[in-house]
C-alpha cells in the first residue's frame, strides 16, 4: 500500500466520520418506534453526546468532517477526481461544492456540542433555511431551485449505485467485491431515495409559501411510514442508511484520493 499523505488520511477520516453518523441516524430510524428520538444528522450527534466521553467522540467526528469538508472543496475547486470540462463534470463538481456546505453546518453542530457551546435544538434545520429562504427577493423560486438540485442528487446517486458508478473511484480488493458491491448499491440507493422525497417536501414549501412544510431525512421517513405497507418500507429505507454509512467506511478505506495541487485549482462557473 502506498504512504499516504496528511491530507490523504484527513480526507479518509472525513468519510469515517459521515459513516459513523449515518450509522446512528439509521439505528435511530430502526428504534425510534420504541424510544422515541428523530433520526435525523443531529439527532444522532446528539446521542453521542450522551455517551461516555461524548465530547471526546464528537470532537473527533467534527474533525473528521473537517477532513471532509477539504476534501469536496478539493474536488470541487481543484477537480480532484478529474471531471471532464463538460456540463454534466462542473454539474458534479458544484454538486461537490453544495455538499461542503451541508457538511460544514453539521462540522460546526458537532464541535459546538464538543466544546459546551451551542447545540441543542438545532435538528429542524431544513425548515430554518427554508424560513430565511422564503423571506429573500424571489426566495420562494429559489427554494423551488434547491428542491430540484436536491432531487436531481438523489437521482445521481441511485443511478451511481445501481449503475457501479462508484466503482471507478474505489480500489475494490477482489476477495471483497461482491460484499461491497451490495454496501454501495444499497446504500446509495437509498440515500438517494430519500433525497428524492426531501427535495419534493422543498417544492412543496416552495409552493405553498410554507417553510414548515420542508423537510429532512427524518420526515421522508416519516412520509414512507404512511405508504401502505409502510412498516416494511421503512425498515428497508433504514437499513439502506445504515448500508450508506458502512459506505462511508468503505470510501474511508478503498477510495481513490489524489492530493490537489495549488496549480489545478479552477473556479466552479
Amino acid at each position: 500500500m502506498q504512504t499516504q499523505s496528511p491530507f490523504q488520511w484527513l480526507a479518509r477520516s472525513g468519510y469515517a466520520g459521515r459513516g459513523v453518523v449515518y450509522i446512528l441516524v439509521a439505528a435511530l430510524a430502526l428504534f425510534s418506534s420504541f424510544g422515541g428520538g428523530k433520526p435525523d444528522s443531529r439527532s444522532a450527534l446528539d446521542v453521542v453526546l450522551q455517551q461516555p466521553f461524548g465530547r471526546i467522540w464528537l470532537g473527533l467526528i467534527a474533525v473528521g468532517l473537517l477532513g471532509l469538508i477539504a476534501w469536496r472543496l478539493a474536488q470541487a475547486f481543484a477537480n480532484a477526481d478529474c471531471q471532464p470540462d463538460t456540463l454534466k463534470g462542473y454539474g458534479i463538481r458544484f454538486g461537490l461544492l453544495i455538499s461542503a456546505a451541508v457538511y460544514s453546518s453539521l462540522a460546526f453542530y458537532a464541535a459546538s456540542l464538543a466544546l459546551r457551546f451551542g447545540g441543542q435544538g438545532g435538528s429542524n434545520g431544513e425548515e430554518g433555511v427554508s424560513a430565511w429562504l422564503v423571506e429573500q427577493p424571489f426566495g420562494r423560486y429559489i427554494l423551488g431551485v434547491v428542491g430540484l438540485a436536491v432531487i436531481g442528487a438523489g437521482i445521481a446517486q441511485i443511478t451511481k449505485g445501481v449503475g457501479h458508478g462508484y466503482r471507478k473511484y474505489l480500489e475494490i480488493p477482489p476477495t471483497a467485491a461482491p460484499a461491497i458491491d451490495w454496501i454501495c448499491v444499497y446504500g446509495l440507493a437509498a440515500r438517494g431515495s430519500v433525497f428524492v422525497i426531501t427535495g419534493v417536501f422543498f417544492i412543496y414549501a416552495a409552493v405553498t409559501v410554507d417553510p414548515d412544510q420542508a423537510g429532512g431525512i427524518s420526515d421522508a421517513l416519516a412520509w414512507v411510514r404512511q405508504l401502505p405497507f409502510g412498516a416494511i418500507l421503512y425498515a428497508v429505507a433504514a437499513v439502506g442508511l445504515l448500508a450508506f454509512g458502512l459506505y462511508g467506511f468503505v470510501e474511508a478505506a478503498y477510495r481513490r484520493i489524489r492530493p490537489p495541487t495549488i496549480s489545478a485549482v479552477q473556479i466552479v462557473p
